[in-house]
């Protein structure tokens, strides 16, 4: 449903100009490449997605959403494509599709998914995106591409470290825009009910979406915050099952049903028991303004109030208003150096300012400030034969000295796990329950013991299970619940 933005400079040398009959709809579209020139795209893009986004280290699970994939993508109109879907480890909500038929779901919306037909719709809507090259079409719409994976390249020199302030473009990817998401889930819909699947299940996948844009937005509004941004697939300003132009795409498809189509429930369901909710211990877990990383043993802290980007090569957390960033790399296996030492080698001869050695929980470390337009704030922190590297940066023409202190605070918080932290480094899991008579929401919350208000926990469960915003579930339902 969302598709990342590719370097242009990919494209310029082979572009084709022309217009090709769109194997899906049967239009005429403008395009500006030929089928191989995709093909070839997509892989390198591919290339790409692997160093930059975890793969899901399940392989029970990767081979299930690859057989549910390839069965929805055998009856689609592009079926010749060699399609490989990848489960992603990360708690965002959200799934997209790159050119050549290379598919992606996140493993944070696989958790609020609830029967194997709803994945299916979520990967045929993908597959339709794919069909329909609705990203060569974007492409040859517009120049304005941006470039994807702008990486923070701190691990290549300070002095080479490139701008810190646009590094959040690295994590959030664009829609299509509502025509092409639309034709996406008609398409979806229609490979739906050809692999045996009920294309209702379309419809509940939007409804699934449409209950997180809802809760984000009264969860905001009750803490007195601005409303967020439209996540993915927000498309849609009244409910599913009342917006006309979305029935009208998915209402062919199950004019179509016969009986027994599939649902799968239970059988997905049982998918996801240990499946882990929000951070992984792979890649950190954030508690509160906290951070524990058990595989690497360390811990850090972030200022009250900012966000955290957690990358594969670099943890970032940023100011509220994402005008201050500071981001921290592994640099590789610690050097035979002094810290200050390697800080000077990696501003590979740019001079130094307000230099001062660090000393925290029997960590060696060094500071300072790499001058210029805009100064950004580095250091190092040797710890176990590695070395981490931090690079603090501001956005526009504030100074350096307006977020230093939160910089600084940021580095002086890393240090060493402690054993009885190491369950703190551990994920939150799903786990499955069966409902007894008499049991309610709010009675499952009251008997989790997890920490949080009472309200947000309820209205969390209710939108794992689609029951949100006051739904209840039934006796012997099967149930998703975190601890």
């Amino acid at each position: 449903m969302r598709w990342f933005a590719l370097p242009l400079a990919l494209l310029i040398p082979s572009l084709l100009v022309g217009c090709a009959v769109n194997p899906a709809t049967g239009r005429t579209n403008f395009v500006m490449m030929s089928e191989q020139q995709e093909l070839d795209l997509g892989h390198r893009y591919s290339q790409e997605i692997a160093r930059q986004y975890p793969r899901y280290a399940d392989e029970k699970l990767q081979t299930y959403v690859q057989q549910v994939g390839q069965r929805v993508a055998r009856h689609s109109h592009r079926s010749n494509l060699d399609y490989r879907f990848t489960v992603v480890d990360s708690p965002d909500i959200n799934a997209f599709a790159v050119p050549g038929g290379y598919i992606y779901i996140h493993r944070g919306l696989l958790a609020y998914l609830n029967s194997e037909a709803e994945l299916a719709a979520v990967l045929g809507h993908e597959v339709g995106h794919v069909t329909a090259r609705h990203s060569v079409q974007q492409q040859s719409q517009s120049t304005a591409w941006n470039i994807f994976g702008q990486a923070v390249a701190i691990g290549t020199g300070v002095g080479a470290a490139g701008d810190l302030t646009n590094v959040l473009g690295t994590a959030f990817v664009r829609g299509y825009g509502r025509d092409m998401e639309l034709e996406a889930d008609g398409l979806g819909a229609q490979y739906l009910e050809r692999s045996g699947y009920d294309p209702q299940a379309m419809i509940e996948v939007v409804k699934v979406l449409k209950n997180q844009e809802d809760f984000a937005r009264d969860q905001a509004k009750r803490k007195g915050q601005a409303p967020p941004p439209s996540g993915y697939h927000g498309i849609f300003d009244s409910h599913p099952d009342n917006d006309t132009r979305l029935q009208q795409v998915v209402g062919p498809a199950k004019a179509l049903v016969g009986g027994n189509q599939l649902v799968n429930r239970e059988t997905f369901l049982k998918q996801l028991e240990g499946l882990p909710f929000g951070d992984s211990a792979e890649t950190g877990v954030r508690r509160g303004q906290q951070f524990y990383h058990a595989e690497l043993g360390f811990t850090l802290r972030f200022p009250e109030g900012w966000g955290v980007v957690n990358r594969p090569d670099a943890l970032i957390t940023h100011s509220a208003d994402q005008q201050a960033f500071i981001a921290m790399t592994l640099a590789g296996p610690k050097p035979s150096v002094p810290p200050a030492e390697f800080l000077r080698q990696k501003a590979a001869g740019q001079r130094l300012a307000m230099e001062e050695p660090l000393q925290q929980e029997g960590l060696q470390g060094h500071a300072a400030v790499l001058p210029g337009s805009p100064a950004r704030r580095v250091a190092v922190i040797y710890k176990e034969g590695k070395a981490y590297l931090f690079v603090g940066a501001i956005r526009g023409r504030a100074s350096l000295e307006s977020q230093d202190a939160n910089f600084m605070a940021v580095i002086k918080s890393f240090r060493p796990l402690r054993k009885d932290e190491l369950a703190l480094a551990q994920p939150l899991r799903l786990h499955l329950i069966q409902v007894q008579a008499g049991q309610s929401i709010a009675s499952i919350v009251r008997d989790s013991g997890l920490p949080g208000e009472k309200v947000d926990l309820e209205n969390r469960i209710r939108l794992l299970n689609n029951l949100y915003p006051i739904g209840e579930p039934r006796p012997g339902d099967w149930l998703k619940v975190v601890r």
